[in-house]
């Protein structure tokens, strides 16, 4: 009777290691099955963006607008750009800013990579954009060519070159990393790294100069050319 008790213990605690082995087994194996599936799709994912180029830079686009709408003080709140039809690497853009600090500034320069600036902009004839910028809180104000936005109330324009590009005038900048095209089935993006503004900011009778310089660069999806 003794011996067959002893056999019986040891049957059940054989059988209660086997089970315990095969739940072990069985949630490794599940756990690496979830591993391979996300892999899948991630691997999916960015053959589809490669393979869509569209979505890759829809995708671009919208991050650079969630980080500039979000900015201080100042906010890019629109934007838009287009490839010229008849200047060969020209662009034009269009963007409109709101300043959204606690204090008067005036806008004097439009910065790009490499310290690249704008401090002029054309209305009309060429002046000191500064006068034109001086916004107190909550207020907007614009750039943009109204021949490539009839809507646009005036001329207030800043066209967009390649780094390198050329000689840099009054209106224009130089320092796109990637441009829009003359196509209309294909206008692709416009990339300016190290976009941002050169402002004085007026704090109870004080001046003082700063500069905003994004640390994502200002991206936007191109429209059709003009």
């Amino acid at each position: 009777m003794g011996m067959r008790l002893v056999r019986a213990q040891r049957t059940i605690e054989l059988s209660s290691r086997t089970t315990v082995g095969t739940s072990v087994g069985q949630g490794a194996t599940e756990y690496l099955v979830l591993l391979a599936v996300v892999l899948i799709v991630a691997l999916v994912s960015v053959a589809l963006l490669g393979f869509f180029p569209g979505m890759a830079s829809d995708a671009q686009s919208t991050q650079s607008q969630m980080y500039w709408q979000s900015a201080s003080p100042l906010q890019i709140i629109e934007s838009d750009a287009r490839a010229s039809s008849t200047v060969a690497g020209a662009n034009f853009i269009y963007i409109r800013f709101r300043n959204a600090g606690g204090y008067p500034i005036r806008i004097t320069k439009i910065l790009a990579d490499n310290n690249q600036s704008c401090p002029q902009i054309y209305i009309s004839s060429a002046v000191n954009m500064s006068d034109y910028y001086y916004m107190a809180p909550g207020e907007e104000k614009h750039i943009g060519y109204t021949g490539a936005w009839p809507a646009l109330p005036a001329r207030r324009e800043i066209d967009v070159y390649g780094a390198g590009a050329g000689t840099s005038n009054s209106y224009r900048f130089y320092a796109a990393q990637s441009l829009c095209q003359n196509s209309t089935s294909s206008p692709g993006i416009l990339s300016i790294y190290g976009f941002g503004f050169e402002y004085i900011m007026y704090i109870e009778g004080q001046q003082i100069t700063k500069r905003q310089i994004g640390t994502k660069p200002l991206i936007v999806k191109c429209g059709p050319p003009y």
